[in-house]
C-alpha cells in the first residue's frame, strides 16, 4: 500500500475505567486549599504549639504537598500569623450591644462557641508562644485590641467614665479575657472535671455574670 492511500493514524483513545471513560481530574481549588490548611495550622498550632508544628505535618493533615504553604503562607510563621489575624477577625465580630448584659452575653457566647470543636482551639492560639517576633506582636496586639473593644462597648452600654476610670475598665476587660482563655485551656488541655466535660451552654450562664461584674464601669474606683 502506497503512502498515498494510508488510513490516517487512529485518535488516542479515551482512558476508560470500570465505571465508564475516566475524567480529567479538576483543577485544584486553592481558595478551599488555603481555607483548609489555615484550619489544619490552627488545630496543630494550638494542640502542638509553634516550634512543635512542621509544614510537613499540617500538609499531610490536608492531603497536600507542603510546597503550597510557602505559596499561599510564604512560610510557616506566614502561616501562623494568618490563623492569629483569624482569631483577631472572629473575636472582633461581637456585633454591637446596647446594654451592659448584652454585652456580657455575647462575649460569653462568642467565648463558648459556637463552633465547640474549633472555637477552644482558637483561644487556646492566643495563649500559645511562637517564637517569632512578628507572630508574638500580633498575638499580644490581639489580645489589646479585644480589651479595647470590650471596654468601649461597656462604656457605650452604660455611659462609663473616661481617664482613670477608663484605664481601670480595660484592664478589667483583659481580666475578664484571661479568665475567658484560662476556661478555655482547661477545657481543652485537662481532664478537670465537671468543666471538662460540661456544655457549653451550661458555661454561658456563669461566664456572663462575671463578665458583667468585671466590666461594669460603675463599680470602678477610681
Amino acid at each position: 500500500m502506497d503512502a498515498g492511500s494510508a488510513h490516517p493514524a487512529p485518535a488516542a483513545a479515551t482512558p476508560v475505567t470500570a465505571g465508564g471513560p475516566a475524567t480529567l481530574p479538576r483543577r485544584r481549588d486553592a481558595a478551599q486549599t488555603r481555607r483548609l490548611l489555615l484550619r489544619a495550622a490552627l488545630h496543630r498550632f494550638a494542640r502542638q504549639g509553634y516550634a512543635a508544628t512542621t509544614v510537613r505535618e499540617i500538609a499531610d493533615d490536608v492531603g497536600v504537598n507542603a510546597a503550597l504553604i510557602s505559596r499561599y503562607f510564604d512560610s510557616k510563621e506566614g502561616l501562623f500569623e494568618e490563623c492569629l489575624t483569624g482569631v483577631s477577625a472572629e473575636l472582633g465580630a461581637t456585633a454591637p450591644a446596647t446594654t451592659l448584659e448584652e454585652v456580657a452575653l455575647r462575649m460569653a457566647e462568642q467565648l463558648t462557641g459556637p463552633s465547640s470543636a474549633e472555637h477552644p482551639n482558637q483561644l487556646v492560639l492566643l495563649l500559645r508562644s511562637s517564637g517569632d517576633e512578628r507572630a508574638e506582636q500580633i498575638r499580644f496586639e490581639t489580645l489589646r485590641a479585644y480589651a479595647v473593644r470590650l471596654a468601649d462597648l461597656a462604656e457605650a452600654a452604660t455611659g462609663g467614665g473616661d481617664g482613670p476610670a477608663r484605664e481601670q475598665l480595660v484592664l478589667r476587660a483583659q481580666l475578664a479575657i484571661s479568665a475567658a482563655l484560662g476556661i478555655a485551656l482547661l477545657r481543652s488541655r485537662t481532664d478537670l472535671e465537671p468543666l471538662a466535660s460540661v456544655e457549653t451552654t451550661d458555661l454561658v450562664a456563669p461566664l456572663t455574670a462575671m463578665i458583667r461584674a468585671l466590666l461594669d464601669p460603675r463599680d470602678v474606683d477610681v
